[in-house]
């Protein structure tokens, strides 16, 4: 704090302890020189504030010399009046006063009672004197350059009616170590000085008192004619001797303060520019990286229009050798246009591979999936006398499930621990925000631990947190209208509010409508506890009929699917919708969302919706839609949505779900199951404070979590781009959808789970398409959200796995040549080009027109090069070569 711009003040009240510190400074010999050598004393006691400051005594140097000059009046009074008693004092500080006032260093000086005698003294020799010399100690305590704003002209007021001034000393200086001839003479000087000889000062025979403050007092009873000021010999070697080492000054502490900034302003710089060519490199290692990803794209994409071009050549060669010849299993009339022949090529299946899903959906649904389906019939397994039927039916089913899952927390990756531990890719769980959500939720006004939170809530959840997630979800789902907080239900996790749900809208035996693939934890929560079935409407890769995309959930797929099951007389009653979906990361559109509840509405179908991924969409590309945000439900009595903050807030390890639906009756049924799936009374509080934090979503983690999100997405997509490996290319969710049918020795489920094994063997755990449901063996689901190290490990681990599996497939493929297997598995992924090593025709001879237009229609679905390379295109851009190629098809 800074007091000089202060007015001059008077002390406040002082304690004793900051008394005893005061006196302590004042009474250093160096200050009592410099206060009597001086005719400003300003800047004296601005130094003792100072000093005082730094002990933890905030006062001003007015309020200081303010003090000093109260307790020398009260000195002067009890001496005047001589009432200090013999055997004591009357005040505390009176001693230490006496001590240093009277042995304060005497200075030559008188003053008359008129004006101009002091004059003339001044005007003498001790002038030159007063202005040459300065009695400071090099151990006073607090040396300090004198600033000149600070020499402000204040006398040490004694008496209300007298003044004293004193001579004003020169900056504060020390001098180094000089001659030794200038050591004598200095030393012969002092003594001198000491001796009263004529040189220290000017004789004053003068009758004189001592007053407190150490001046000279008049007496003016016994005044006498000043002395004339003589002169002083050996004053002007002294002078001259000081002069020199003038400029040698004391050095300032605020040198030493200026040295360490610079210092550290230096180490600062130094480290700022060891960041920035850090940062540099790292940028140039990615964009080295990035232009290898460039250069292998490209090379791929050349390497797939020679494939094409190879194809095309082969098929013209064919069809100008014959039209119907036998080796042609599609027979084309020799003037037909080509384009329209490309067309009914594209238009064609694909062959092979199709087999095992054929002969699985011409099964009845009864038998199909035994494991799920099976689960009504008990003595299909072999039981366990210590367990019911029940009982065998849950242990098996967690026996078969759970296997990965056990073998990784048996053998955790550890970087420092355990570095050859496996590296979990098959649990869906964001593990990019730990260091966001563990720094809010350990905030104050998280813990927070009262009565009610540690007593029997509700069931179906303390009011404060229903009423939070209300607005939460009206806010985040964009709802029309403000959600009720009566209609929200808070179970311990979304896996409880499917148990809860299958057990309250269907009977045992009954079914649940799903599509294939989803989320392989819902088969576990609807059947272990109400014995409910799921029916299953099969998506494929394939783009045929109504579907634009991969997988694509449609109405026709539905109504399939549910006619199928009633027909062998198994009742449905519910629909689950996932959105985001689970594995493949669609986000349904508005009017998808309609069709889907207007199909539920005619067939009298509850909707169960299970939205909990809606936060975790990172591209701005892609746009969520909730069913809570519509205008209108079709029936909004059938419908219930769930979410959870385990996906959207990176905590899995917190159970919380909920469950908004307008149906009492429903939730009245699902509030009675929340006795077996409550969630504790500090939880609720702490998740009503995060939801309620909604500038912190916004602005800190949202932003954050959809950035790490996408980047490690980005990079897991590239890696597979360089594979060569088709997946689907989507904006939402924590997963990828991966096409590894090319590494199957066979199209079956067998070998989806050989390929599984091998990746566990490697360290690395994904999830296989049965775990899913999925009728096309060998899909895989990849979680991305995880640290960059464990991605990069993990994706050489399973490069590892593939450049193994294609040499050994390659390798049976040259001991056994025949037709690939392969033909046709490319048509789900449009997003990627797919190269398969394994596929090309060795000879043109050894190839039929069928095997080639199937070749033909796999590498035209697997990529957008016809998109790119229009006809009009490459009549442009190579005209030579489109005369040839127009002359060969009959066009000139």
């Amino acid at each position: 704090m800074d007091f000089r711009g202060k007015k001059y003040e008077r002390g406040s009240n002082w304690s004793d302890p900051e008394v005893v510190e005061l006196l302590q400074l004042w009474a250093d010999e160096s200050v009592q020189m410099e206060l009597e050598s001086c005719l400003r004393n300003q800047h004296v006691f601005n130094r003792i504030a100072e000093v005082l400051r730094e002990k933890g005594i905030h006062r001003t140097g007015d309020q200081c010399r303010e003090k000093i000059k109260k307790m020398k009046l009260e000195y002067r009074r009890i001496k005047d009046n001589s009432k200090a008693p013999r055997s004591g004092r009357t005040w505390k500080f009176y001693e230490v006063m006496d001590r240093v006032l009277t042995s304060r260093p005497a200075l030559a000086y008188s003053s008359l009672s008129g004006s101009m005698m002091a004059q003339q003294v001044l005007q003498g020799s001790m002038v030159e004197s007063y202005h040459h010399h300065q009695f400071t100690s090099p151990a006073l305590p607090f040396e300090h350059s004198q600033h000149p704003e600070l020499m402000e002209i204040k006398c040490e007021e004694v008496n209300s009616d007298e003044h004293c001034l004193t001579p004003e000393p020169p900056a504060a200086m020390s001098y180094q170590q000089g001659s030794p001839e200038e050591h004598e003479m200095e030393r012969a000087f002092l003594e001198r000085a000491q001796n009263n000889s004529p040189i220290s000062r000017v004789e004053i025979p003068i009758e004189t008192s001592v007053s407190p403050s150490g001046f000279s007092e008049p007496n003016m009873a016994n005044s006498t004619r000043i002395q004339n000021v003589a002169p002083r010999p050996g004053f002007s070697a002294l002078h001259r001797l000081r002069k020199r080492r003038k400029g040698q000054r004391v050095k300032d502490p605020l040198d030493d303060l200026l040295l360490k900034t610079l210092t550290s302003q230096r180490a600062m710089e130094e480290r700022f520019l060891q960041m920035e060519e850090r940062r540099f490199q790292r940028d140039l290692d990615v964009e080295e990286r990035r232009m290898q990803l460039e250069q292998r794209r490209f090379e791929l994409e050349r390497e797939h229009e020679f494939r094409m071009f190879n194809v095309f050549a082969q098929m013209l060669s064919i069809l100008k050798q014959s039209h119907g010849g036998s080796s042609s299993s599609v027979a084309m009339p020799r003037g037909l246009d080509f384009s329209h022949a490309l067309s009914e090529i594209t238009g064609m299946g694909g062959g092979g591979g199709g087999g095992d899903l054929q002969e699985t959906r011409a099964r009845p649904l009864s038998e199909r999936r035994v494991d799920m389906h099976g689960f009504c019939s008990p003595s299909d397994f072999r039981r366990s006398p210590y367990l019911s039927a029940r009982g065998n039916i849950a242990s098996i089913f967690r026996g078969s499930t759970e296997e990965g899952y056990k073998a990784y927390h048996a053998d955790k990756y550890d970087e420092d621990k355990n570095p050859n531990g496996i590296i979990n890719f098959g649990t869906s769980e964001n593990k990019l925000c730990f260091d966001l959500m563990s720094k809010r939720l350990t905030q104050t006004d998280m813990n927070l631990i009262e009565p009610p939170l540690l007593q029997y809530p509700d069931w179906t959840g303390h009011m404060f947190l229903r009423e939070e997630v209300a607005r939460f979800l009206t806010y985040y789902c964009k709802a029309p209208a403000p959600l009720k907080a009566e209609n929200v239900i808070v179970l311990n996790g979304c896996g409880s509010l499917f148990s809860a749900l299958a057990t309250v809208l269907c009977d045992p035996g009954e079914a649940v409508l799903i599509a294939t693939p989803f989320y392989g934890g819902i088969t576990q929560s609807v059947f272990l506890y109400g014995n409910v079935k799921l029916v299953y409407a099969y998506l494929d890769s394939k783009i045929t009929g109504t579907s634009t995309r991969p997988f694509q959930l449609t109405v026709e797929k539905l109504e399939k699917a549910l006619q199928n099951a009633r027909a062998e007389g198994v009742t449905v009653r519910a629909l689950i919708l996932l959105n985001p979906q689970n594995p493949l990361g669609d986000i349904y559109s508005l009017s998808e969302l309609r069709d889907y509840l207007e199909f539920a509405k005619r067939h009298e179908l509850h909707v169960i919706v299970d939205e909990i991924y809606m936060l975790s969409v990172f591209d701005d590309s892609a746009t969520f839609h909730s069913v809570l945000g519509m205008d209108r439900l079709p029936d909004p009595q059938r419908t219930h949505v769930m979410w959870g903050i385990t996906k959207d807030f990176a905590v899995s390890g917190i159970r919380f779900g909920t469950l908004y639906t307008e149906n009492q009756d429903v939730a009245n049924a699902v509030a009675s199951l929340c006795y077996f799936h409550g969630v504790c009374g500090p939880v609720q509080h702490k998740v009503a404070q995060l939801l309620r934090d909604r500038d912190w979503i916004n602005q800190v983690y949202l932003r954050a979590n959809r950035a790490r999100l996408k980047a490690a997405h980005t990079y897991v997509t590239d890696e597979l781009k360089t594979l060569g490996v088709p997946f689907l290319n989507r904006n939402a969710g924590f997963f990828v959808w991966i096409d590894f049918r090319k590494y199957l020795k066979t199209d079956t489920f067998e070998e989806e789970m050989l390929l599984w094994r091998r990746f566990l063997d490697n360290k690395v755990l994904l999830s296989c398409g049965k775990a899913f449901e999925c009728s096309e063996p060998g899909w895989f689901r990849i979680i991305f959200a995880d640290k960059t190290h464990r991605l990069q490990l993990g994706m050489q681990r399973i490069r590892k796995v593939l450049e193994e599996r294609e040499q050994e497939i390659l390798a049976e493929e040259k001991e056994q040549p025949c037709q690939s297997e392969q033909d046709g598995k490319a048509d789900s992924t449009d997003e990627v080009i797919f190269v398969s090593r394994h596929q090309e025709p060795t000879s043109a001879g050894s190839s039929n027109l069928g095997d080639l237009i199937g070749l033909l229609q796999q590498q035209m679905r697997s990529s957008d090069w016809l998109q790119k390379n229009t006809a009009e295109q490459f009549a442009q851009e190579k005209p030579e070569i489109y005369d040839v190629f127009s002359k060969l098809v009959g066009k000139q």
